[in-house]
């Protein structure tokens, strides 16, 4: 089985910056993809961006050029730096991992931007 354990969710300031961590742990297949999703009161769940082992990254176009994401193969951690939020990125974000057809979610974490 795979845990995801997420954190560093909470309030900012619009324009502020926070950072998500999510460390996985159990069996997990070396070729494998780990990202962020995020899921807005009465909106579907969306990609935030993810990125492979080998370093592909991947965007969604409402976030490119504010959120980076990077991840620490050893610890089979993943990062999700956010900067300049703004209101409408409050959501509550969810780590992923997954690889084939496999794939895993994290609790969740909560991120609100408001002033």
């Amino acid at each position: 089985q795979v845990q995801l354990v997420e954190s560093g969710g909470g309030l900012v300031l619009p324009g502020g910056s926070l950072r998500l961590s999510c460390a996985a742990s159990g069996s997990i297949s070396y070729s494998n993809t780990m990202g962020w999703y995020r899921q807005a009161p009465g909106k579907q769940r969306e990609l935030v961006a993810d990125i492979t082992r080998a370093g592909s990254r991947n965007f969604a176009d409402s976030v490119k050029g504010r959120f980076t994401i990077s991840r620490d193969n050893i610890k089979n951690t993943v990062y999700l730096q956010m900067n300049s939020l703004k209101p409408e990125d409050t959501a509550v974000y969810y780590c992923n991992l997954g690889w084939g057809s496999v794939t895993f979610w994290g609790q969740g974490t909560q991120v609100t931007v408001s002033s």
